[in-house]
C-alpha cells in the first residue's frame, strides 16, 4: 500500500487554497490508506522565513492549524497527525541530506528565489528549506506526497536525493511523486494579485476559520472581469476570479446560472458574489461550528497531536537507524 506524507505550514490563518488544496486531500487519501497516511504542521518549515515568522504567535498558529485540520474533517484516529518539531528525526536526517545537496541546486529554486528577494539579509535556512522537505517525506519512505503545484520542483529535489543516497549508501529510500488537489491548483486571491498565499497577507486570503461577515466584506469588493465596466456590460466568467471560487463552493445549476448571466450581462456582478456567499456560507459554517467545539476542549487537540508524534517516532526512529549505519556512523 503507498505511504502517503504532507506538511503544512503554520505561518499564517488556514485559507481555502490550503482546504481544497491540500486538507480535502488529506481526508480523501487517509480514508483510503489509513495509518499510512502522515501529516504534519510544519512549524520547523515556519522559521526559515523571517517575513512570516513570529515566535510570538508561531505556538497558537500551530495549534489553529491542528484545528483546523481535524475541523475539516481529519480524523486522528484514522492518520498520523503531528507537529514536525515534536519528531527530532525530521532534523537528523535533514542534516544527512545536507550533506548531499549542491548550493546551485538549491539557489536555482523558484519559491527562494522569489522570497529571497523580499529580504535584505537571506538566512541558511530558507536555502535549506527544500532538503528540510526532503527529510520530511523520506524519513517515511513516503512515495505519494499532495501538495500544491508550487512544490513541484522540491519534489524533484526529493527524488534526486533518495536517488543520490541510495547510489551512495545502498537502496533505501523510494521515489516519491506528487499528487494534486483535483480543481484547486492554483486559487486566486481574494485581491486579484495571483495565486492565494499566506504570505501576502490578509487581504489576499479567504480564511476557512474567518467570519462569515469579514468574507463577504472582502468578496464585496473583489475585482471582477474588468470587462463589466458597466451593469449592462457582457463578461467573461473564467477571466473572473468569482467564477473560480464558484467552481469550488457552488452546485452544476448556480454555476450555470452565474455564467450565463455573466455572458449575457442578465445578472450584476454583486448578484453574482451574494449566490457564491451563499455557497461559502453551507460549506464553511459546518467547519467552523466543529472548530469553536475543538477550541472549547483544547486538551484533546494536544493529546491527539501528542499521540501522532508517538506514532510518527516509531516508523521514523528505525529509518534513522538504518540511514546512521549506511552513512557509516559509529553505534555504541
Amino acid at each position: 500500500m503507498p505511504r502517503v506524507f504532507s506538511g503544512i505550514q503554520p505561518t499564517g490563518d488556514p485559507h481555502i487554497g490550503n482546504y481544497f488544496g491540500a486538507m480535502r486531500n488529506y481526508v480523501r487519501l487517509g480514508e483510503e490508506y489509513g495509518k499510512n497516511s502522515i501529516y504534519c504542521v510544519v512549524d520547523l518549515h515556519a522559521i526559515t522565513n523571517p517575513a512570516a515568522y513570529d515566535p510570538k504567535t508561531l505556538a497558537q498558529r500551530t495549534f489553529e492549524m491542528a484545528v483546523a485540520n481535524f475541523a475539516a474533517g481529519l480524523d486522528p484516529e484514522k492518520v498520523v497527525f503531528f507537529v514536525q518539531s515534536q519528531v527530532p528525526e525530521h532534523q537528523e536526517l535533514s542534516w544527512v541530506f545536507t550533506a548531499l545537496t549542491p548550493v546551485g541546486e538549491l539557489e536555482r529554486m523558484t519559491q527562494y528565489k522569489d522570497k529571497a528577494e523580499q529580504l535584505e539579509s537571506i538566512p541558511a535556512g530558507l536555502l535549506m528549506y527544500p532538503v528540510l522537505m526532503a527529510a520530511d517525506i523520506l524519513l517515511y519512505k513516503a512515495d505519494t506526497v499532495p501538495v500544491g503545484e508550487d512544490q513541484t520542483q522540491h519534489i524533484e529535489l526529493t527524488r534526486a536525493l533518495a536517488r543520490k543516497f541510495n547510489h551512495a549508501y545502498g537502496e533505501t529510500f523510494p521515489e516519491p511523486k506528487a499528487v494534486y488537489a483535483r480543481d484547486a491548483l492554483r486559487i486566486p486571491g481574494v485581491d486579484g494579485q495571483g495565486k492565494m498565499s499566506k504570505s501576502k497577507g490578509e487581504s489576499s486570503t479567504i480564511g476557512i476559520l474567518e467570519p462569515l461577515d469579514s468574507i463577504w466584506q472582502k468578496l464585496r469588493v473583489a475585482p471582477t472581469d474588468p470587462a463589466r465596466v458597466r451593469r449592462s456590460d457582457p463578461g467573461d466568467p473564467d477571466k473572473c476570479l468569482i467564477g473560480d471560487y464558484h467552481k469550488l463552493f457552488s452546485d452544476l445549476p448556480t454555476i450555470e446560472t452565474v455564467y450565463e448571466g455573466c455572458r449575457t450581462a442578465g445578472i450584476g456582478c454583486v448578484d453574482c458574489k451574494k449566490m457564491l456567499m451563499q455557497g461559502i456560507t453551507r460549506e464553511l459554517t459546518p467547519l467552523q461550528e466543529r472548530a469553536e467545539g475543538l477550541r472549547a476542549n483544547p486538551d484533546w487537540v494536544r493529546d491527539a497531536l501528542a499521540t501522532g508524534a508517538r506514532q510518527a517516532r516509531e516508523i521514523a526512529r528505525p529509518v534513522m537507524e538504518e540511514v546512521r549505519e549506511k552513512a557509516g556512523f559509529l553505534k555504541l
